[in-house]
């Protein structure tokens, strides 16, 4: 949590950054210090507001409407591409014409996307912080629609979270996920709440729209016992853990624990490997990382170990039968200096902390069977820096391979995910950075390796048939979704959270 002289220096999102289609500036929660507006997002920022007021005029509608339409998303890119460099697929004509942006779109809204990586909050939570982030991605203009209202708790609750989620972007499946805190009131939701919420979503879908986490306690007295308990219950989808034990009050971590502790987790491993030959998704094992940069470490140094990937390739190895789904990858970049520090390690070395300790873990080991999510990372790198974005990318899919990088946004902390939709299906790693680093190309939106980000590999992982990614394209929500989209107020571009108020 952010401390009172830290919260002096931020400010909510939503009230102090432009609401642009691409967010302007990097947001956090109240878990770390977001890192100041770069000069590089700044020279973004002062390309988008030019081109949205040109294009806007043109086009006979306001500056916010026009950011609402797939123009709008376009002429974003191009401004991305005008400061960043060509990384983009992207072209000036599609910003200027509403038609052939509303084409593109059309072609690509039926392209199944299956985000296993989203979170809302209960409704009596005393998590107060994401009010603040989501007021913070809309001032920095990662989801311009955050801008137009002021954000409240009920921003971050179920019924926002749909809207964001299936009715503001083209996402088509999603996994409700949580976190848990020693202090149980600030648990994002209880395993039985994200249950609720699952049942809710497909009994009026009529489809498999929502899959829920459970998130087990490893090392607390009488997880085993509730990880039973809930299995037969609830019936999740797939297991989440979290190794830094508490990490919304680390203050209060008691339980931190190592994917390779033989005593603590092959016992629960042995549960997994049984139950999946009745339920085969109960294979996965999902588990937070990263995302503890120097500065935290430096308050909880005896929690390092437990939150870089130190411990995963040997429980890889040892339960061949699991998938270890690797949460934000390892990132660990996050506070104020973060997009400075992480290019310059990077520029230096060749590599990202620790992202690609985690890329390395299939040759090192020889195993087939960890995987690497995008949530937050993806999101951070591409508003920080594109070029780190594409870096990340291009690292992931060289070390794990394309069928074991898997799509997550944390949504809706950032608000709806579409605008991280578009910046993956325009991404393309820079000729310079394929040759000095041997990536591979990642092709067009709808090319094989992109298909396979986007959802392929979460179908194949939770065994989502070809038969039930076509049902979700003409169930009660894609009903639901073609109503709103001819006659609702459009996407809000909505994000939520805090904005560091110094410049960098």
């Amino acid at each position: 949590m952010l401390s009172p002289k830290e919260l002096k220096q931020v400010a909510p999102a939503e009230t102090s950054i432009f609401p642009s289609p691409i967010p302007v500036q990097c947001v956090s929660s109240d878990e770390y210090m977001p890192c100041p507006q770069t000069e590089k997002q700044r020279e973004f920022e002062a390309r988008v507001k030019e081109y949205g007021a040109e294009l806007a005029r043109k086009q006979g509608v306001s500056r916010r409407t026009f950011f609402k339409s797939a123009a709008g998303m376009a002429a974003a890119f191009v401004a991305m591409n005008d400061t960043y460099g060509p990384l983009y697929a992207v072209s000036r004509a599609e910003a200027a014409s509403s038609e052939m942006a509303d084409e593109r779109a059309k072609a690509l809204k039926n392209q199944f996307i299956m985000d296993m990586h989203t979170h809302f909050l209960r409704d009596d939570t005393p998590v107060m912080a994401f009010v603040g982030q989501r007021a913070t991605v809309g001032k920095l203009g990662w989801n311009p629609g955050l801008k137009e209202k002021e954000q409240t708790i009920e921003d971050l609750k179920f019924g926002n979270y749909f809207k964001e989620i299936y009715l503001d972007s083209d996402t088509k499946v999603a996994c409700i996920s949580g976190s848990y805190s020693v202090d149980e009131k600030y648990s994002f939701l209880t395993n039985q709440m994200k249950f609720d919420a699952r049942a809710k979503v497909n009994k009026e879908a009529g489809t498999k729209r929502m899959f829920s986490h459970a998130i087990f306690t490893a090392g607390r007295d009488g997880w085993m016992s509730k990880v039973d308990e809930e299995y037969e219950k609830l019936r999740p989808d797939s297991w989440k853990g979290y190794t830094i034990g508490d990490n919304t009050n680390k203050h209060l971590s008691k339980w931190p624990f190592r994917l390779d502790d033989e005593k603590i987790m092959y016992p629960f491993y042995e549960k997994l490997v049984k139950w999946s030959k009745d339920r085969p998704s109960m294979a996965n094992v999902c588990i937070h990382k990263g995302l503890f940069p120097p500065e935290i470490e430096a308050k909880f140094p005896h929690l390092l170990a437990y939150s870089d990937c130190r411990d995963v390739g040997k429980a890889a190895k040892d339960w061949p039968q699991l998938n270890f789904i690797i949460y934000h990858s390892g990132w660990r970049w996050t506070g104020p200096n973060a997009p400075k520090a992480a290019w310059e390690h990077f520029e230096k070395t060749g590599r990202i902390e620790w992202v690609t300790d985690l890329a390395e873990i299939p040759e090192k080991f020889g195993v087939k069977n960890v995987y690497g999510d995008l949530g937050q990372l993806f999101a951070w790198t591409t508003t920080a820096n594109p070029r780190l974005g594409a870096a990340v990318m291009g690292t992931l899919v060289k070390g794990l391979g394309a069928d074991h990088v898997v799509w997550g946004t944390d949504a809706v902390w950032t608000g709806a995910p579409q605008w991280q939709i578009e910046a993956l299906r325009r991404l393309e790693i820079p000729d310079d950075m394929r040759k000095r680093y041997g990536y591979q190309p990642l092709g067009t939106a709808d090319g094989p390796v992109k298909t396979a980000i986007f959802g392929g590999n979460n179908a194949r992982l939770y065994k989502f048939t070809p038969k039930q990614q076509a049902e979700v394209i003409t169930d009660r929500v894609a009903q639901i979704k073609e109503t709103y989209e001819k006659h609702g107020p459009g996407r809000t571009n909505l994000a939520y959270g805090y904005v560091n108020l110094s410049k960098a």
